[in-house]
């Protein structure tokens, strides 16, 4: 028997403040709330016996329209009022009756004291204890299939419930970030693998029927786990199934379906083209869903700019079920999906992407230097020649982390920081090696440190594969191993001195598995306006930084903590070194230190503008504006969508 309570405010608003979850086999607490003086029981949700209920008379609102409803065992009314439970929601008779799940919302109530003042702890209490006495209720996890079912008609997805032997193999399969696979991680109700835009409506409709949340998975990278687990009841969609690619040459573009990796986009477009290509990110496995709903960036973005640049078209479900296009849903949510997160307005179910030229051979290379090899001066001296002083063409990563070396003098073995530089050139060799004799003849570049490739095998070479390897290895959705790490990012403006870089060296020093691996900006993506698209970061950005501490799974949660704090106590130091008012960062490089949501999706403006402005700058007042018109009840929620804004 399972029952839940919506607390209103007291006034016009409409919103609710939270809610409460009745069930016998769940921890009995209070759902978070926005800070309204009064709150008022107006809604219930009830699957038991007939008859009527002690206290609930002190909540009749007789101004309440259309709020009769008979369940299955009978009608509910309050004791001493002729006016019925109101059941907060769009829904019909038949939805209700079979009705039987309902968020919990594991949080404390924060205006219990208001609550206090009419009563409402004594009759929660009590529809508490009738709602645990029954037994006869239906199975919660039968009616959700029932209604998936039933809406999919003659096409049934695939359905695993945690006794299924298919149900841990594939939780697990795409959660790349270790951290989100231990046995306390809380895990879906169902996981949903379609194979088929109709099964994923079916999903939505029903988990918005049955009070379920919904998280989609497209290659499982988000990094603090929020596309394979939540602190509420939820059905997983893993879109595995749903990867058609369809490449179109001759008007240079692409359908990509949600579940694609971006190997298999780079695999599929070289298969139809050897001289075109498309602008995302270095690791064939992320999912494109998530990475270009991003924004998305890649080896070329100093030349074409952000993935979400390139995206011309789009396939989502909204929190109706409904399947839109780009001139169906309008251009503020088309904008707003590029860049500000599909996740917060709806199931992304494929885009249309431009494809860009690419040369038919370019040149990929890599140059390490350790700090005892001058590494300090040399990443000085990059920073302003990757980011303004090269062809748009270059681009040079940095990628910092810490190795063993022995001792020249003692032949002892001791740990040192080495700064590996990474290039990947629309050009040839020989242009590279005399570009760099003038842009940077400190690092000693040389012509054999060239190697000059097709552009899809530069990508298999520049994601870290050893030169050789098959193109093909792009299509292995497992290619690359799995770690347990905490990561935050930050954009850089300024250069950072030298006293500023050997801070970081000697933090990483202290720890196991740091490290920094930093993408340069500069062209194409710092010209284009910050509100073309949801994505805002652009102008005067020098650089992005991504700060990684890695360690064993199995070293525990004691160990965890450990290396979470060492990353935040590197955050804080970089503090003088990045800007502010807001310092920003990436939201494919998500941070939940950043700031959260209530668990019911929403938040006072200051608190969302905590973590939005650092994500969004500017732009996410429009994202807000754009949430509160497409999904006004907020069914697509995580700790960090765009939230529902509670009066404050």
């Amino acid at each position: 028997m399972v029952a839940e309570v919506l607390l209103m405010g007291n006034g016009s608003t409409s919103q609710p403040l939270g809610s409460i979850s009745l069930d016998p086999n769940a921890q009995w607490r209070w759902a978070k709330s926005g800070t309204y003086e009064h709150a008022l029981v107006e809604s219930a949700r009830l699957y038991g016996q007939q008859g009527e209920w002690d206290y609930c008379g002190v909540f009749g609102y007789n101004e309440i329209e259309g709020c009769s409803m008979k369940l299955r065992k009978g009608e509910f009314r309050g004791k001493g009022t002729n006016t019925p439970l109101r059941f907060w929601g769009k829904y019909d008779s038949a939805h209700m009756v079979d009705s039987s799940i309902t968020r919990l919302l594991n949080s404390e109530y924060s205006n219990a004291q208001a609550l206090k003042s009419i009563h409402s702890l004594q009759s929660v209490n009590s529809i508490r204890m009738k709602a645990s006495s029954s037994s006869s209720a239906p199975s919660p996890q039968g009616d959700f299939l029932t209604c998936i079912a039933s809406i999919s008609n003659e096409s049934k997805p695939q359905v695993h419930v945690p006794k299924s032997p298919s149900y841990l193999p594939i939780l697990q399969s795409s959660i790349n970030n270790l951290r989100f696979t231990t046995p306390s991680t809380p895990k879906p109700q169902f996981i949903i693998t379609p194979n088929r835009e109709s099964q994923v409506q079916a999903v939505v409709i029903c988990s918005k029927r049955y009070g379920l949340k919904v998280t989609v998975r497209s290659g499982g990278h988000d990094f603090e786990g929020l596309s394979s687990t939540s602190d509420v009841p939820f059905v997983l969609v893993d879109l595995i199934n749903l990867r058609n690619i369809d490449v179109n040459i001759k008007d240079n573009s692409a359908w990509v379906q949600g579940g694609a990796t971006l190997g298999e986009v780079y695999y599929r477009v070289a298969e139809k083209s050897p001289v075109h290509g498309y602008p995302a990110g270095a690791c064939p496995t992320v999912g494109v869903g998530g990475h270009i709903s991003g924004g998305g960036f890649g080896a070329m973005v100093r030349k074409y700019g952000m993935s979400a640049d390139h995206v011309l078209d789009a396939r989502l479900i909204n929190a109706n079920g409904e399947i839109l296009n780009r001139e169906t849903m309008g251009e503020d949510l088309f904008w707003a999906i590029r860049g500000g997160g599909v996740a917060s307005f709806g199931v992304l179910l494929a885009w249309k992407i431009r494809l860009v030229p690419v040369p038919p051979i370019m040149t990929v290379a890599m140059v390490r230097r350790t700090l005892e090899q001058g590494a300090t001066d040399l990443v000085y001296k990059w920073q302003s020649v990757a980011s303004f002083g090269v062809p748009e063409e270059l681009f040079i990563a940095l990628h910092v982390g810490v190795v063993n070396t022995t001792s020249s003098t003692k032949g002892e073995l001791r740990r040192t920081v080495e700064a590996t530089f990474q290039f990947f050139f629309l050009g040839r060799g020989d242009e590279l090696v005399q570009l760099m004799k003038k842009k940077f003849p400190e690092l000693g570049f040389k012509k054999k440190d060239c190697i000059e490739k097709s552009w899809a095998e530069s990508v298999v070479i520049f994601a870290g594969f050893p030169v050789g390897t098959p193109v093909d290895t792009l299509l292995n959705r497992s290619s690359l191993p799995k770690t347990t790490f905490k990561a935050k990012s930050d954009f850089v403006t300024k250069p950072i001195p030298k006293a500023g870089l050997e801070g970081i060296w000697k933090r990483f020093l202290k720890e196991e598995r740091p490290e920094l691996v930093i993408g340069t900006w500069g062209g194409k993506v710092n010209e284009i306006p910050e509100d073309a698209i949801a994505f805002p970061h652009r102008a005067g950005n020098m650089y992005l930084i991504d700060y990684v501490s890695n360690w064993d799974a199995k070293e525990g949660k004691e160990a965890s903590d450990k290396h979470i704090k060492w990353m935040r106590e590197l955050y804080d130091y970089m503090t003088p070194y990045v800007p502010k008012s807001p310092r920003t960062a990436f939201l494919n490089y998500r941070d939940l230190d950043l700031g959260q949501n209530n668990i019911n999706g929403t938040s006072t403006y200051p608190q969302a503008k905590s973590w939005g402005q650092m994500y969004f700058k500017d732009n996410f007042k429009k994202l807000l504006k754009v949430k509160s018109k497409v999904d006004p009840h907020n069914f697509f929620t995580s700790e960090q969508s765009i939230p529902i804004i509670l009066s404050s």
